[in-house]
């Protein structure tokens, strides 16, 4: 998670220390909107108010936890607290009460925010925090302590819920790890069970290192070993995520990766995530070949921050990621309200064993399939009309265009251009023309090197108002992009230097809201 502070300004950083008022608290229950202008319709976003890193991503007793990076005081970054919601689907959210909020410090002077973490399942009652023969979910956390607008310290607490994640006690002698940094931060917990430990995944940000830690009892946690530095070390390090991945030939067979966010205060063109493939033993990671790396998860600008569900079962056979669809250059700028950042869709994680090594394949959950509505009949010679919350599939059969793709015009002089450049073997999301411009930093255009299969290529893309999210060739690469045009979507197909032969099928998406 990016909380620099120095992203605002200080006068509301003093404000810090305030408590929601029970006004605010009231709003976390009432029936939700989404009718804005802007407001997707099937990616999460809270109904009122700032969030960014999903946080204790858990399947729990039946259900799938949100927990989130959010301020219940405002629509900009501040007051930090783990936000909430529920699902059993991945897609129908019911919000819930703020789990875990920010916190005044002895002396009033100074408060603590709740910073990102993880949650696991504690099924065994190895902390103890529970009654005997019972167990619930211990949420870790990092605790993010300040003072008149100064960062002062960052270090790893926990707190319990008995009650499937309603309510949450903080542990009483926190902090659970600290080793006196000013920024030491995001933890990641998992079960490791040949060991029948539990093993923390943390971050030095500023020195590009990631620390495991292990423990008995989510309490008392002893360092294993330090990764890093290593790949990308241009942008901080932050929110790591140390999990098994299915091979997406046979599931039954995974291998390890460790997932890093990279953020940097002014914005750099790859504001995402870099990933490694490797072997964990238990103590240390290591990575299958290191002169390989950096490789880079995701080339959208709206996407950071995705960690993995915890306590899935294993007979669901597979790894769910979740990210944040924003960007710090500009994030607290988009315009949006009464909300402001939404998360992308849930994906599945697959290893592609390929000629240059193991490379991540991403995918929308499959459950995604069930909204889709009536499809939309499409004609390549005309404009089509396309609904704000849309589903293109784009298939290019071959053709003599050295370029190709869709436009989504919305108005005289607003379009954001998708396709593929032949010559740099490259697919693009254009956006800068998309609409008005409301920070110098969000007109960009963004590339990933794909590949012609057997001279075809796929584009799966999801439109939601303001989010556009291209799966290209089956999730070998993927694009996330925020747009935020004046106008109603028509689509158009375009090809450059010759003809380019696709298919193209279009669906309209329920909302989830509805």
């Amino acid at each position: 998670m990016t909380k620099t502070l120095y992203l605002l300004p200080l006068v509301f950083l003093l404000s810090c220390k305030q408590k929601p008022t029970p006004e605010t608290t009231a709003k976390e229950t009432a029936p939700v909107r989404y009718e804005e202008k802007y407001r997707p319709q099937y990616h999460f976003s809270p109904d009122h108010h700032w969030t960014n890193d999903p946080n204790g991503l858990i399947y729990y007793k039946g259900e799938y936890h949100l927990f989130y990076q959010y301020n219940p005081q405002g629509n900009i970054w501040g007051h930090m607290s783990w936000g909430h919601a529920v699902s059993k689907d991945l897609l129908h959210w019911q919000h819930l009460p703020v789990a875990i909020e920010e916190y005044a410090n002895a002396g009033g002077s100074d408060s603590t925010m709740i910073f990102s973490g993880s949650a696991v399942a504690d099924d065994q009652n190895t902390s103890g925090f529970f009654p005997k023969d019972s167990g619930g979910i211990v949420s870790i956390y990092t605790s993010h302590v300040h003072s008149r607008g100064q960062q002062l310290r960052q270090h790893q607490s926990v707190a319990f819920s008995s009650d499937r994640g309603r309510t949450f006690t903080r542990y009483e002698h926190n902090p659970v790890l600290d080793i006196k940094l000013k920024d030491f931060r995001d933890p990641k917990v998992m079960w490791y069970a040949p060991e029948k430990k539990w093993v923390m995944t943390v971050v030095i940000p500023d020195k590009f290192k990631a620390q495991f830690y292990a423990s008995k009892n989510l309490k008392d946690w002893t360092l294993l070993s330090t990764f890093g530095p290593l790949g990308d070390t241009a942008k901080i390090w932050e929110c790591p995520d140390l999990l098994q991945v299915p091979d997406v030939a046979d599931p039954s067979k995974k291998k390890w990766v460790l997932l890093i966010s990279n953020s940097h205060p002014q914005g750099p063109k790859y504001v995402g995530m870099q990933y490694f493939v490797g072997n964990f033993d238990g103590k240390k990671f290591t990575p299958d070949n290191p002169s390989q790396y950096p490789l880079y998860l995701e080339y959208g600008k709206d996407f950071y921050a995705a960690v993995s569900f915890s306590n899935i079962p294993t007979t669901y056979g597979r790894t769910i990621l979740l990210g944040w669809a924003n960007n710090w250059a500009y994030g607290q700028h988009i315009p949006t309200s009464p909300w402001r950042s939404a998360m992308t869709l849930p994906r599945e994680l697959y290893l592609a064993n390929t000629p240059k090594g193991y490379r991540i394949l991403q995918r929308p959950v499959r459950e995604l399939a069930s909204l889709r509505g009536d499809s939309i009949a499409f004609d390549p010679a005309t404009e089509t009309a396309l609904d704000k919350a849309s589903e293109i599939e784009y298939i290019f059969n071959g053709g003599s265009a050295t370029g190709f793709g869709l436009t989504l015009h919305t108005g005289s002089n607003e379009e954001t251009r998708i396709g593929y450049d032949k010559t740099k073997g490259e697919v693009f999301v254009d956006r800068t023309h998309s609409g008005p411009v409301f920070d110098p930093g969000f007109p960009s255009v963004e590339r990933a090197s794909a590949r012609l299969k057997d001279g075809k290529l796929k584009l799966q893309i999801y439109v939601d108002h303001s989010i556009v999210e291209v799966f290209v060739n089956d999730g070998e690469q993927v694009i996330t992009d925020q747009i935020f045009p004046t106008g109603d979507y028509v689509l158009k197909t375009w090809s450059e230097g010759g003809d380019a032969i696709a298919d193209v099928k279009l669906w309209k998406m329920r909302s989830v809201w509805k």
